[in-house]
């Protein structure tokens, strides 16, 4: 029945997950040297500091709370 084969197919692990090596194009696209003289700086994102992003986030939160609150409580 379809169940028997279903059932088989499932013990037969048909998804045994994905490949042992993954490609990708920027990998291929540029030699090793390119990526060991990268230099990361965790405190710059896009040219701006990860402290101004937080701040700009907290007044972001702050700003959407409080029209939260003045919604609830004028209606």
């Amino acid at each position: 029945s379809d169940y028997q084969q279903l059932g088989y197919n499932l013990r037969i692990n048909l998804f045994q997950g994905g490949p042992l090596k993954t490609q990708s194009l920027m990998r291929d696209s540029y030699t090793p040297d390119i990526f060991q003289k990268a230099v990361i700086d965790p405190r710059h994102w896009h040219g701006r500091r990860i402290s101004e992003l937080g701040k700009w986030y907290e007044k972001y939160f702050l700003d959407l709370n409080v029209q939260k609150a003045m919604k609830e409580k004028h209606g």
